[in-house]
């Protein structure tokens, strides 16, 4: 399975096991025994590179120490072959939570001096936590025994960078922060929130050969690692990437650490710290040689996700250099004071980005006179306004903001990103095309109307340094508005119209033939089929004739790069490289959105990815590989995992059967879709039964469905009866039931025999395909479907353009004096109904005045 089954899997089985335990909680269980898997395999892995054979590696004790002093050399720490995962796994029913006391204790006991800072402690919240996973030790060994097996098949040897483990690692923290309420800002950024930053942060440094990031509030760690994937494309040797830390709480401190050594980052780049970031700021020295090793922190780029307006202690910080220079933020909100300290600890020529709430920007006091100190000295670079509802936890607005130290321009961008997001589950989330806009945006520095304004010092002068993002940015959607005149008396206002002006800029002969001229300002339709007009006008032709002509070629492109060159293609930079290819294509096309065209690559990207990942790591083999389809069912009231059936690896079973198996398939698929057929036929009948024929026990009580013994015992009766043309009707009745049931019975018999014939076929076919076969079907499955979806870009805007059309047609096609003729109509055949009422002297007296109110007497 591929790394997000995988993940699923792990997420799903993860979620039952928890039980009662909070998903807060017990994410330091699951992730601590998955960074215990990783050191411990890593360890294996030196160790039989260095040519260790397995009896070597069995005889691995403590009280060896030239050996262990070797191993914690190289890998900075030593776990014995009794403590090693792959071990408990081996002892099966002799494993014991005692195992795993041992083990810890004994870690912590040999980590190397130079590795001590990262691995320090790292697993106290895991060895602490053990009596909550059961009541007894049974119990915790059960519940331990549970989570060892469901992780086993984590691969961490390394052969894909890392990123299985680090995509799963992610996964989980983000599924435990969905689970984890409030809670969950203490330890997770949301993914796209930080491949925002990234991308932001990653521009500005590309050209570096060494750099500094630093993430003062950091949580799991997963925002500094995402701000390291995004520079490290821009740089030759990502290593040369050096990551600080620090945090606050110590089991997420933790998580810092753990999720930075998994991600492959060397020992000698992490330098993580537990501590209270507004109070003790980053030591400058080292703490057993203050004087000699005094080296203050400045860094390439600060990130941060702190927490929202968190109550601190601004007592005695008048003289702390971080904050004397602009303000001290007051005692019960320490956004300024997060901000501050970033900003302080960037060089000259770096960058800032963090997420704030939206008050930041406009609240007044001590926050006003730094915000405006801030803005005098020109150190806010641009504010990014996000959807609400984008954090777990917190439904509150935010931003974020991009500061530097340096900077050549005066302005400020502002940008309202917050109408861009898709709904998933009780949040909102940035798409992809989102992410890119808003970084777009910020590297072009562009104005662009209803989203984002550079805005001059003056400017926000004049507005007292006030940076609420509605005062220069009006994102809202103009309220639909009548026009009286032709409210009146019909036709269709020129300046309503021209709200459509990229439209008709756009294909400039375009208005003259779908209205027409006019003294007055207003115009009507001068054609009976409006679409038909739109999509024949030579405007329409040229412009879909100017897209097909651009993309012409892409198909031939897409393949190269993704077929031709599937091993040699950088997965994590072929994405940005098509969506550039497709911009430039697009450069020259007006109305088609290319960020809209960029979503439909990244809603195909990720499939493609994950099968070039298996492919690069597994070799081209692995596409001819089917897996045994797993699935989970009870047993003896237990959940147990069988397989049914198999699927492809890489190269879809339904693929497959359409392109190669088709005779088969559709064969197949027309005895399924007649199998669907037979339940509307039967309802067909059942309602053609008379209401005494339905009495006559051959339905159920509910009057839904045939009784088959029933139906075949009232046919022998009705038989035996006089032949009237109403029994014979009924006989009819019954025979095509007892025909389509048979026909039922039949088609499921031959469909399961069929299904599985084909079903192994496949399979076979698969095993057996050409390598040109297989480039033909990966071609199906990556880029036929994409071609596809970006082919319909044109319809999508001629489709837009005529539905706005109509609905301008329509709006005024009633005028007021068609309402209130019908109006008199409907009057007038409602009182000649009173005429023809009866009734005793007073209903008539009523409805004589009923009438005389209708006709305006």
């Amino acid at each position: 399975m591929n790394k997000q089954q995988l993940a699923n899997k792990i997420w799903e089985s993860a979620n039952k096991m928890r039980s009662k335990i909070e998903a807060n909680e017990y994410k330091d269980y699951i992730l601590g025994f998955i960074f215990y898997k990783y050191l411990s395999d890593q360890e294996v892995k030196f160790l039989k590179e260095k040519e260790f054979s397995d009896d070597d590696i069995m005889e691995l004790v403590e009280e060896d120490s030239e050996t262990v002093e070797y191993i914690q050399r190289n890998i900075g720490y030593f776990i014995s072959y009794e403590n090693l995962f792959s071990t408990w796994i081996t002892m099966g029913k002799d494993f014991d939570v005692s195992n795993v006391r041992d083990a810890l204790s004994a870690f912590n006991r040999l980590i190397y001096p130079t590795h001590k800072k990262v691995f320090d402690k790292v697993f106290d919240t895991l060895q602490t936590g053990l009596s909550k996973l059961g009541d007894s030790s049974n119990a915790q060994t059960k519940a331990i025994s549970s989570l060892l097996q469901l992780i086993k098949d984590i691969p961490m040897d390394g052969k894909q960078d890392y990123d299985v483990l680090g995509f799963i690692y992610e996964f989980l923290i983000s599924q435990f922060a969905a689970n984890a309420g409030k809670k969950a800002g203490e330890f997770y950024t949301p993914h796209e929130v930080s491949v925002l930053m990234s991308e932001i942060v990653a521009d500005h440094l590309k050209g570096k050969s060494e750099i500094k990031i630093y993430d003062p509030t950091s949580g799991s760690g997963s925002l500094l690692i995402n701000i390291g994937k995004s520079v490290s494309k821009y740089m030759s040797d990502g290593h040369n990437i050096k990551y600080y830390a620090q945090e606050l709480k110590e089991n997420t401190y933790n998580l810092t650490r753990m999720n930075l050594v998994m991600r492959g980052i060397k020992p000698d780049n992490i330098v993580t710290r537990n501590g209270d970031t507004l109070e003790e700021d980053w030591p400058f020295f080292d703490e057993n040689d203050p004087i000699n090793t005094y080296n203050p922190l400045y860094v390439d780029a600060v990130v941060s996700n702190p927490p929202y307006s968190q109550a601190w202690d601004p007592s005695n910080k008048e003289h702390d250099p971080r904050y004397s220079r602009f303000g001290i933020a007051p005692k019960g909100k320490a956004d300024y004071a997060f901000l501050l300290h970033d900003l302080f600890h960037i060089k000259p020529d770096g960058i800032m980005t963090i997420v704030l709430p939206h008050g930041v920007l406009f609240r007044g006091g001590e926050e006003g006179t730094i915000r405006k100190n801030l803005i005098e000295n020109n150190h806010i670079d641009a504010i990014i306004g996000l959807p609400a509802n984008i954090f777990f936890g917190t439904g509150i607005p935010t931003i974020v903001m991009v500061l530097k130290q340096k900077r050549e321009n005066t302005d400020i961008l502002i940008i309202d990103a917050s109408k861009g997001f898709i709904k998933e589950g009780k949040n909102n989330k940035l798409r992809a095309s989102d992410i890119k806009k808003i970084a777009d945006t910020i590297i072009k520095r562009e104005s662009i109307e209803k989203f984002s304004k550079v805005v001059t010092r003056e400017e926000i002068r004049n507005n007292d340094y006030n940076l609420n993002i509605p005062r220069y940015v009006d994102s809202s959607e103009a309220a639909e508005s009548w026009d009286i005149y032709a409210s009146m008396f019909g036709g269709i206002p020129l300046s309503e119209l021209e709200d459509l002006k990229e439209y008709w800029e756009a294909f400039p002969t375009l208005k003259d033939a779908l209205f027409t001229n006019s003294d007055i300002p207003y115009v009507e339709v001068a054609v009976e089929d409006i679409k038909q007009t739109i999509k024949n006008h030579e405007n329409i032709v040229s412009f879909e004739n100017t897209f097909a002509s651009s993309f012409e070629d892409f198909h031939n492109y897409l393949y190269s790069e993704w077929i031709e060159k599937m091993f040699e293609v950088e997965i994590g930079k072929s994405e940005n490289e098509v969506s550039e290819n497709i911009f430039a294509r697009l450069e020259d096309i007006s109305l088609i959105d290319k960020y809209e065209a960029y979503q439909l690559l990244d809603n195909e990207w990720g499939k493609i990815a994950g099968d070039l990942e298996m492919i690069q790591s597994e070799g081209f083999g692995a596409t001819k590989k089917v897996d045994p389809n797993l699935i989970v069912k009870k047993k003896d009231g237990k959940e147990q995992e069988i397989q049914d059936g198999w699927v492809g690896h890489i190269i879809p079973f339904e693929l497959v059967q359409k392109e190669i198996l088709s005779e088969q398939y559709l064969a197949l698929t027309e005895k399924e879709n007649r199998l669907a057929e037979i339940p509307s036929l039967y309802e067909e009948l059942i309602d053609s039964l008379t209401e005494e024929e339905k009495e006559s026990d051959i339905l159920n009580d509910s009057n839904d469905a045939f009784v088959g013994k029933e139906v075949t015992k009232k046919l022998k009766e009705l038989k035996k009866e006089a032949q009237t043309d109403e029994v014979k009707e009924f006989i009819d009745k019954l025979s095509r039931y007892e025909k389509l049931s048979q026909e039922e019975k039949d088609l499921k018999k031959e469909i399961k025999k069929e299904s599985a014939e084909l079903h192994m076929l496949t399979k076979e076919t698969i095993e057996n395909l050409s390598d040109d076969k297989v480039c033909e079907l990966l071609d199906k499955k990556w880029i036929g479907n994409l071609i596809e979806c970006i082919n319909k870009l044109p319809d999508t805007i001629v489709n837009n353009l005529v539905s706005k059309i109509q609905a301008l047609q329509s709006k005024y096609a009633t005028t007021y004096f068609d309402v209130q003729k019908e109006i008199r109509e409907t009057e007038k055949l409602l009182s000649s109904m009173i005429d023809d009422l009866e009734g005793n002297e007073f209903d008539m007296k009523g409805l004589s005045e009923f009438k005389s109110l209708l006709m305006g007497e």
